[in-house]
């Protein structure tokens, strides 16, 4: 029987044994959901002691490449280790495929009513609907197994936790190009951003979005709110665009996006959320938004090769077996925003 929704301990001995145990868990787990596709097209897997309902496992939702939602439920389960750090106490807005990332998809924001008695929710109030929503929380492995049986294949997190909905943890630019400019450029852009923070002794970590550009994360997780970390973020891409016009705009207009990158810093919003690490995305493939190192983003722009920073979700899972969770100090890391800043 799977223990996923142990809390893993805080020395590094403990923390090593609980990785591993989850890891047989998990693995485990993986196995009866292969041997249920294989078997019949629904099943009921028993995660963490509750029964959790799996439906239309060989149902195809990446139809280009023959990804189905047996696969989609098996990488869930495969990354949980990392991803389920990333997904704690944070409001889930679901992006759900259910006739496959090639049809009609649909927001939900509110937890659907029908989960189970054991789904946590976070009751937030919303200033557009004029009422409290009640967001689900991805606890736990069962709750992931379950919400991605709901074809929910990209996770969109709250920047902040439900304890305080208003106080962000982190501080996000979205890298975004308008063709024809790709992640390659976005690579060139995000080095200059994180010299920029770096000279404020701000350390940043990148990660791909899974679909065309490249994220960066300041972790804070020391008290602040979305205004200052708004007001620094679009400071921060109003020098990028004004030292470098070519390349670099900081205004949302699409039309002019052509060959740019657009640093997104409005995301950084109580009312937004961004797609979470590890999260799928609905492109053609089971493309993942994936953490990389600096050292791969020079890498990328040196080559000049967008396909270096592509990964589907069986790359993802290797990349995490050799290099863990680059990801791990967006949650931990303490820093703060300087209190004055001049750019």
């Amino acid at each position: 029987m799977c223990r996923p929704n142990l809390q893993a301990p805080a020395d590094a001995f403990s923390r090593t044994l609980f990785r591993l145990i989850f890891k047989f868990d998990v693995e485990r787990l993986a196995l009866s959901v292969e041997h249920s596709v294989e078997m019949s097209d629904k099943a009921q897997l028993v995660v963490g002691g509750k029964k959790v309902p799996v439906s239309n496992l060989n149902k195809v939702l990446y139809p280009q490449v023959g990804f189905t939602k047996g696969q989609v439920i098996d990488y869930y389960i495969r990354i949980a280790p990392v991803l389920l750090p990333h997904l704690r106490d944070r409001p889930l807005t679901m992006k759900r495929y259910p006739n496959g990332v090639d049809k009609e998809f649909f927001y939900e924001k509110n937890c659907p009513s029908h989960r189970p008695a054991w789904v946590k929710t976070a009751k937030v109030w919303s200033h557009g609907n004029d009422r409290f929503m009640y967001y689900c929380l991805i606890q736990d492995l069962p709750t992931l197994v379950w919400a991605a049986n709901l074809a929910d294949l990209e996770l969109h997190t709250s920047l902040a936790r439900k304890k305080d909905v208003s106080q962000p943890t982190m501080m996000v630019f979205d890298l975004d190009p308008g063709p024809p400019a790709n992640i390659v450029q976005c690579c060139q852009v995000g080095l200059w951003l994180r010299d920029l923070l770096a000279a404020m002794k701000l350390k940043s970590f990148p990660k791909t979005s899974g679909s065309k550009g490249l994220q960066l994360y300041v972790p804070l997780n020391t008290p602040v709110t979305f205004d200052q970390t708004k007001d620094l973020s679009l400071a921060l891409a109003q020098v990028l665009e004004r030292e470098h016009p070519d390349l670099v705009l900081s205004k949302m207009a699409k039309a002019l996006r052509k060959g740019k990158v657009f640093v997104d810093w409005s995301q950084n919003d109580e009312h937004k959320t961004t797609v979470c690490v590890y999260s799928l995305r609905a492109k053609d493939e089971p493309t993942v938004s994936t953490p990389v190192s600096w050292d791969e983003v020079e890498r990328c722009l040196k080559k000049k090769n967008a396909d270096l920073l592509k990964f589907t979700s069986d790359e993802t899972v290797s990349r995490v077996a050799k290099h863990d969770d680059l990801f791990a100090p967006v949650e931990k890391l303490k820093q703060k925003l300087p209190k004055k800043w001049k750019l």
